[in-house]
């Protein structure tokens, strides 16, 4: 299995070792197998009853080929285990009724999906570093969940340090908790003056200056790094697995995203033969992806722009994954890829024609739709009082947009949302819904009240370089 950038017109191919410490690739693209591998209905059914760990490694193995097999199960069954996952089932799938299901994404140690591909890639680096005997200093920007998920699966780790940029004052108190209350001497958390896409843009700025990058040993955990959409295959077959009985049945997923990292995963199983009806885009006032899929327009906007709002991961407005996307949406063309993302994105952004937009749906299976805030508090009511569930803003979404695209499209398939978070880490927009905070599980007491420990930055690539290349001088891994 070799990874060929999505701008690499000379198709130069290579393997997972090399690409999964790196990230982005030298010409600013990112990284996708060079051919989906195939998953058959004999496949599927063969893997009908295999516990989550077992199911990881078996898709593992099909992108990896340049770590032996033993060790790809050992890994997978290092990073899915109870009770770091407070479930046993690690990703349990439930029903709500109506053709509504929910996939549980959120039983990590961080309480959020992030952690699904966070405890893998901890386990890939850890392994990769050891067997080269090298270190590396993740460089990550976090919208919220990343930026904890991270930290959470890397920190004491051997050979790896981990410097997070945050969006300064947008994060909620939790979250803000989680992250600046870690004083383990390999993390370094960085608010940044700015909003999300400014921390991206410097973590892109960073990756892109090849010199510093080689120096420093720079390596990514955001959805750039290809690994991360691997592990989130996973799944989307597990939960398609819990949910039929043949892998005959076709099922819908409607998924939050503001990066398009988290339903790229789902383009790719369905790609790989995954029997998925409809790929639903779930947007918040941040709608640039809702906008693509309705117009073909994709227009990326600027910090002030972006809107600060009560699902606060979603709040990006240049998705760093939808390349991905739009590279097979283009039938892989590496020269227009390059010249949409690497010219027309700095111009403005770009458009599609009517034919590409109607791949989109047609062929890839995509459709979209929006939420505002008083959507998300009328959806936490309803599915609460209807289903008995408490729904997260970033899961309210989903739902929302679910039942939208549902009633919009005529979609009979039933549709299993992905969940986001758990509601503790938005409370104030659950006690806004209905009234009362949700209950903060056993697991995070006394989280709120930890030192924090945090570097205020200016919104500048140079001085985040400074501050790296003076913390790695000061500590060693």
């Amino acid at each position: 299995m070799n990874y060929l950038s999505t701008r690499d017109e000379t198709r130069t191919p290579a393997t997972f070792t090399d690409i999964l410490l790196g990230g982005l690739a030298p010409d600013g693209g990112l990284y996708l197998p060079e051919s989906y591998p195939e998953l058959s209905t004999q496949t599927l059914d063969s893997w009908r009853g295999l516990d989550y760990p077992d199911l990881a490694a078996e898709i593992l193995k099909l992108f990896i080929d340049d770590i032996p097999a033993d060790d790809i199960e050992a890994i997978a069954h290092r990073a899915y285990t109870h009770p770091k996952f407070a479930s046993p089932e690690i990703v349990p799938v439930t029903e709500l009724g109506e053709g509504l299901y929910i996939g549980h994404l959120s039983e990590g140690p961080t309480a959020a999906f992030k952690d699904m591909a966070m405890q893998l890639l901890g386990e890939l680096f850890e392994y990769e570093l050891a067997r080269r005997g090298e270190t590396l200093n993740i460089l990550g920007a976090t919208s919220g969940d990343t930026g904890s998920s991270a930290e959470y699966a890397m920190r004491g780790r051997d050979g790896i340090r981990v410097f997070m940029l945050t969006p300064a004052g947008r994060m909620t108190p939790f979250q803000q908790a989680q992250m600046f209350g870690l004083d383990d001497p390999n993390i370094f958390n960085i608010a940044l003056d700015g909003v999300f896409d400014d921390c991206q843009d410097v973590v892109k700025a960073v990756s892109s200056d090849a010199s510093f990058k080689s120096q420093h040993k720079i390596g990514a955990v955001n959805s750039i790094n290809w690994a991360r959409l691997m592990a989130q295959i996973v799944y989307y077959v597990n939960c398609y697995l819990k949910v039929t009985d043949s892998s005959e049945e076709k099922v819908s997923f409607s998924v939050p995203t503001g990066n398009f990292g988290d339903i790229c995963a789902g383009h790719i199983a369905r790609q790989m033969g995954l029997p998925i009806d409809k790929l639903i885009v779930a947007t918040n006032e941040n709608d640039v992806l809702d906008e693509f899929f309705r117009t073909g327009s994709y227009r990326p906007r600027g910090s002030a722009e972006t809107h600060k709002t009560s699902s606060p991961s979603m709040d990006i407005s240049r998705a760093s994954n939808f390349e991905r996307f739009v590279h097979d949406l283009l039938g892989r063309d590496p020269q227009r890829t390059a010249d949409l993302f690497g010219v027309k994105i700095k111009q403005g952004g770009f458009l599609v024609d009517a034919a590409e937009l109607s791949r989109a749906t047609e062929d890839f299976g995509f459709l979209s739709g929006s939420s505002t805030h008083a959507d998300r508090l009328a959806t936490i009511r309803d599915i609460q009082e209807r289903f008995g569930y408490l729904a997260d803003p970033h899961t309210a979404d989903g739902l929302k947009v679910a039942q939208a695209v549902r009633e919009e499209y005529g979609v009979e398939t039933p549709i299993i949302c992905l969940e986001t978070a758990l509601p503790v880490k938005f409370a104030e927009t659950i006690e806004e819904a209905l009234g009362a905070a949700p209950e903060m599980p056993e697991r995070f007491a006394g989280i709120m009240d930890q030192d924090r420990h945090v570097a205020d930055l200016p919104n500048d690539a140079g001085a985040v370089k400074d501050f790296i290349s003076t913390s790695i001088n000061k500590t060693e891994v």
